[in-house]
């Protein structure tokens, strides 16, 4: 029974430790948000319902608790930077503007971090999951109900995510 307790607790703190990890870089996500809608609102100033939507989500997620809100607010995160590219295809000024390109990069290199954060997350979960679920852990866990709770995966939708790639030619 202790060595399931202890392992547990393990798993738990693992979770605890990797949704730190998706935190840490979701804050730098939203710090580089302001800055890139800046330099395109530099450009594209008349665009200004995309800069609202951009603030609006940014705000959102800052102020989301729990996995559960931050998947819905980083969903809409999602699809502002996605218009506020789009924005940005129109004008090929700002395409070529060194700012935004270093912004777009350093934002691009934080959501491969935010992607292998969450993949470890979601692995630690899992791991918790089964540990809890499986025999004899079941039981420890039930005795202990109060002290290992249900813990939600982190999957984040974005609207391309179910479009099929288009081979150019």
């Amino acid at each position: 029974m202790v060595f399931y307790f202890n392992r547990l607790v393990r798993y738990r703190n693992r979770v605890d430790t990797a949704w730190q990890q998706i935190n840490v870089q979701l804050t730098r996500r939203h710090d580089l948000i302001p800055n890139l809608a800046d330099i395109v609102k530099g450009y594209a100033s008349h665009e200004g319902k995309v800069f609202v939507e951009v603030a609006d989500a940014r705000r959102r997620a800052v102020v989301a608790r729990g996995v559960g809100e931050h998947t819905t607010a980083e969903e809409v995160v999602n699809g502002s930077l996605d218009t506020l590219f789009m924005v940005s295809e129109k004008y090929p000024d700002l395409k070529a503007n060194q700012d935004f390109l270093r912004f777009g990069e350093e934002l691009s290199r934080t959501e491969t971090r935010i992607a292998g954060a969450r993949k470890y997350y979601n692995g630690a979960v899992m791991h918790y999951d089964n540990s809890r679920q499986g025999f004899p852990g079941n039981i420890v866990a039930s005795l202990f109900s109060g002290r290992f709770p249900d813990r939600e995966y982190f999957e984040i939708e974005t609207p391309r995510a179910r479009e099929v790639p288009e081979a150019r030619i």
